[in-house]
């Protein structure tokens, strides 16, 4: 199974993890377990929890890529 300790995939893990773990979440449809959540991102109490979030995606990014992408096209630029 693919997947994430058990999980569908990263953001599911975490989101429970960090969101629902320990609730009584049961009598809630995933709607509203959706709608919960993108509240809790949009108060204003809540900037850390938001900023944890995009720190732990962008560290997936590979800078090192992004880089040689832009030196080869710079690289092109001056050969025309």
């Amino acid at each position: 199974m693919s997947g994430y300790n058990g999980w569908t995939n990263y953001p599911t893990w975490r989101v429970n993890l960090e969101v629902f773990d320990g609730g009584n979440w049961d009598r809630y449809t995933p709607e509203d377990m959706e709608e919960f959540v993108r509240d809790l991102l949009t108060a204003d109490v809540h900037k850390g929890l938001v900023v944890d979030y995009a720190m732990s995606f962008i560290s997936e990014v590979n800078w090192h890529e992004i880089h040689s992408h832009y030196v080869e096209e710079s690289i092109v630029d001056e050969d025309e």
